[in-house]
């Protein structure tokens, strides 16, 4: 309700009161600094799951947060062979050298 209320002062140009309106662009940027946070916590969380599904470090994740770094990731993820599937050709007897855990 007080974000509606900070929103309508921006957008009223009869307001004279800067305080009124400092006050409301404060409410608004930090309702709005929360909501990104709650996003790109979420957004790590994901990230991280899909990782661990995949066998690697659920840390990669974090490289997703890096411009240009996070493209490279996504082609090895999408296009390089998972450690998971290195590990079930090796337990079917598809593959010669067995991963290093299974020993």
């Amino acid at each position: 309700m007080h974000l509606i209320a900070a929103l309508a002062l921006l957008l009223d140009d009869n307001s004279t009161s800067t305080s009124t309106n400092g006050a409301a662009v404060g409410a608004f940027l930090a309702a709005y600094g929360i909501f990104f946070l709650i996003i790109l916590a979420f957004t790590i969380f994901i990230y991280w799951r899909i990782a661990s599904k995949a066998g690697y470090p659920g840390a990669y994740s974090l490289l997703m947060l890096i411009p240009l770094v996070n493209l490279v990731i996504l082609l090895i993820f999408a296009f390089g062979e998972w450690p998971i599937e290195r590990q079930l050709a090796a337990l079917r007897g598809g593959s010669a050298r067995p991963p290093a855990s299974i020993t």
